[in-house]
């Protein structure tokens, strides 16, 4: 072999490597960004509810996608296959563990086998079992009984190895004979028994400022559901939910001060689909919420 010839291949060889080693080194700072990246990102949460038409169809294909989507938290609610759908706790937990997620907590029948749900829920490390709805009651001393129940809840679950909290709709931020249920359901639970989740777009359905109740009660809200509004729909449209960055709601301020007052789950709802899918609406909610707001 010509010494010119050797000499350029012994040169191609090192320029090659040189070059290799360059592009591993990048793909490395890559990786180091990105990790450090998602690290600092909040985790992102899910309310199944969002898929409640397509989930008892396939629940672990179901579940597959919304991993795909980048959350990494579930909140289940209490369907036709109960909390874990057609699992054992043991079995969801280790399903979902697998794609990468964790299910946090869930809304439940709290009427029904309450100890039970709590001991299934705590044996896999849940952090809340929820009220999602008590409709509207016809006096607050009907509001006070429904606080008293809840401490009672919060006596099971604390017992268990967990936590109870109340997710709202819009009727307690109405008044009523001159006060804000809401204020009574808070102001008559026991602060290290019960939380409160706050679905943040049935507060500014009911004409309230969500960020004055987180200020009013810091750490009482511990979930939060991100469900926004649709835009230019009147105040008697309460079916008017759509994916998050899409809507009227100003998220970016809400959630900082959400924050500063002692948040710690943030959960992706949504209940009305206008020319899109339920699943597509979760991936494009994930999608925002990711480069905008967590």
């Amino acid at each position: 072999m010509p010494y010119q010839r050797r000499s350029f291949l012994k040169l191609a060889a090192s320029l090659s490597s040189g070059l290799a080693l360059t592009a591993i080194a990048g793909e490395l700072a890559g990786c180091k960004s990105a990790a450090k990246a998602t690290t600092g990102a909040k985790p992102l949460g899910l309310q199944l509810y969002t898929l409640k038409d397509d989930l008892p169809k396939n629940p672990k294909e179901v579940l597959k996608q919304v991993a795909s989507y980048g959350y990494t938290q579930l909140e289940s609610f209490e369907g036709g296959q109960g909390i874990f759908w057609g699992m054992s706790n043991k079995e969801f937990q280790k399903y979902i563990g697998g794609l990468g997620m964790s299910i946090v907590s869930s809304h439940c029948d709290i009427n029904k086998d309450f100890e039970r749900k709590a001991a299934e829920s705590a044996e896999i490390g849940m952090k809340y079992l929820l009220s999602p709805h008590i409709g509207p009651q016809k006096t607050l001393d009907d509001y006070k009984r429904y606080a008293e129940r809840f401490n009672q809840l919060g006596q099971v679950c604390k017992k268990a190895g967990l936590r109870f909290a109340y997710h709202n709709h819009d009727y307690t931020f109405k008044p009523l004979n001159g006060q804000l249920p809401q204020d009574v359901l808070m102001q008559q639970t026991d602060k290290d028994l019960v939380d409160f989740e706050m679905d943040i777009y049935w507060v500014i359905t009911a004409g309230q400022d969500a960020e004055q109740w987180f200020t009013r009660y810091p750490n009482r809200f511990r979930l939060c559901h991100i469900k926004d509004r649709k835009k230019d729909v009147p105040a008697t449209d309460i079916d008017a939910s759509v994916a998050v960055g899409t809507g009227a709601i100003d998220f970016a301020k809400i959630l900082k001060t959400a924050g500063q007052q002692g948040m710690q789950y943030y959960i992706v709802e949504q209940e009305r689909y206008d020319n899109t899918t339920p699943l597509a609406a979760a991936k494009e909610s994930a999608l925002y919420i990711r480069q905008h707001l967590l």
